[in-house]
């Protein structure tokens, strides 16, 4: 079990290493536009393209690791406020409806995926991509944020700290 967990580990952060990787395509790629407009001349219509599908990855694929920093947005006030038995219940039972949520998301993601491959669809704009290679991201990244919001539900760790403006 613990090679296999291993790989999971691995993969988790070499996709939150590639939405790095692309939050700096993101970057450079504004910057390079907005240069090459303030010189009189056409940015290249690829960067307004690639921006776009950067942040597809950037956000389906980061996604994932952000469960499992416990980064993403989320407010404590209430939770804060609960006892301490009954914050571990709503915690658990929030991440229960968040590993449900996933796995629809993920099942519908499927769904998307498939019948891109099937239609051989393509994205036509600046250049023939096919849009499969943009919806795989959906079925893959909300299975593993299923699995990383069952650890909250089944772990030790829950989701919510219960430290209200702790962390601002």
């Amino acid at each position: 079990m613990r090679p296999v967990i291993r790989a999971y580990d691995a993969l988790l952060y070499t996709m939150a290493v590639a939405a790095a990787l692309a939050l700096v395509w993101l970057m450079v790629s504004v910057v390079i536009s907005v240069a090459m407009r303030n010189l009189g001349m056409q940015p290249f219509a690829w960067l307004f393209t690639s921006a776009e599908y950067g942040l597809l990855y950037m956000t389906m694929l980061g996604a994932p690791w952000l469960v499992r920093e416990r980064g993403h947005v989320h407010i404590e006030l209430v939770t804060a406020a609960l006892p301490a038995a009954v914050r571990r219940f709503v915690s658990r039972a929030v991440a229960l409806a968040c590993v449900a949520v996933s796995l629809t998301l993920a099942w519908y993601g499927l769904q998307l995926f498939l019948t891109n491959i099937e239609r051989n669809d393509f994205d036509v704009r600046a250049y023939f991509y096919p849009r499969w290679l943009l919806t795989i991201t959906f079925p893959i990244a909300f299975s593993f944020m299923a699995i990383e919001f069952a650890r909250f539900v089944f772990g030790r760790e829950l989701l919510h700290s219960g430290e209200a403006g702790i962390h601002e």
